[in-house]
């Protein structure tokens, strides 16, 4: 005689009609009972489908039972010499069968989408960042990602705020204090701006005395163009805009101008390490102004970076912890 256990009972408890409204996913089985059920037509034993699948077999009977219920029909019915399929359960078997094949081509598009993702990522970078960070993050990706193309656009930081606004960029990282509407961000690194300039003028001859804040903001200086996070940040300090003897749109003209003596410069201490070693650029110190920042990367609100943005994202902050390249 068949041993009839919890299947048709629950089936039965059901009443054979499980109502027809409310959301299909809830009238529905989800996709992993359906996938046991085709093992146990396949395999012809409950056990057997459950070991195929990574499961236990209680967990297996208590699925096949959740969905008898669900469905309101009994599926399978279980003896010693193994599982077999009811009527109604040879029935549901092939419907599962066009629904499992249908997840299979979703998932097979959903990976490809991925691949296509993955194959390539679009960096928006403010200068400083572009110049003296990102080549190092760039490599290091290129590690763990030897397939993903990188594109690179450099500018300010408002540029770069426009660019992931416009959705012509995945990941950004900028120096500004402010962001607009839109944005998400995380702080990656600090960075200090500080005073240069050429080694003749009269400020590196100083023998006493920092410049301090007022002077400092009274004086013509080469600097960058309104816009970028530089600027941003030495405006802020001051409490005023600085006064420019020369605008230029990147850190590296900023410091030729600076070394040629046309005047003092502000710049990052990222980006006059070497200048500063070989005394071609001296330090000035100032007094009364904290020229101190964060450096970000930002990324369009509400889309956390995924894929190769997500890969450089976690890079930039392993640097940038005790041990890492960035202070």
């Amino acid at each position: 005689m068949t041993e009839v256990t919890g299947s048709e009972s629950g089936a039965q408890a059901a009443g054979g009609s499980p109502a027809a409204g409310g959301s299909l996913a809830h009238r529905v089985p989800d996709l992993g009972a359906l996938e046991l059920l085709l093992a146990v037509a396949r395999l012809g034993s409950l056990g057997a489908a459950a070991r195929e699948l990574g499961i236990t077999q209680p967990a297996a009977s208590s699925r096949i039972r959740s969905m008898e219920r669900q469905l309101g029909v009994a599926l399978v019915d279980r003896s010693p010499r193994g599982s077999r399929l009811t009527d109604a359960g040879a029935l549901v078997t092939d419907w599962a069968r066009r629904v499992v094949e249908a997840a299979e081509a979703f998932d097979a598009g959903a990976q490809a989408l991925r691949d296509r993702r993955d194959s390539r990522l679009r960096v928006a970078a403010s200068m400083t960042i572009a110049e003296y960070l990102l080549p190092g993050w760039l490599i290091a990706l290129r590690t763990r990602r030897p397939d993903t193309a990188v594109s690179l656009l450099a500018g300010n930081s408002a540029v770069v705020a426009e660019r992931l606004l416009a959705g012509e960029a995945d990941l950004g990282f900028v120096e500004g204090l402010t962001l607009p509407g839109g944005l998400d961000s995380v702080v990656i690194a600090r960075d200090r701006l500080i005073v240069v300039t050429a080694p003749g003028h009269p400020w590196a001859r100083r023998r006493k005395g920092a410049v301090s804040a007022a002077e400092l903001a009274a004086t013509p200086l080469i600097l960058r163009e309104k816009g970028s996070g530089t600027r941003q940040v030495l405006d802020a300090a001051l409490g005023s805009p600085a006064v420019p003897l020369i605008e230029l749109s990147s850190t590296t003209a900023v410091k030729a101008a600076a070394v040629s003596g046309a005047g003092p410069a502000v710049l990052s201490e990222l980006a006059v390490g070497d200048e500063l070693a070989l005394r071609r650029l001296v330090r000035v110190p100032v007094e009364g102004v904290a020229l101190a920042r964060a450096l970000r990367a930002v990324w369009t609100a509400g889309h956390r970076p995924a894929g190769p943005a997500r890969d450089l994202l976690s890079l930039t902050r392993s640097a940038s912890r005790p041990g890492g390249s960035v202070a």
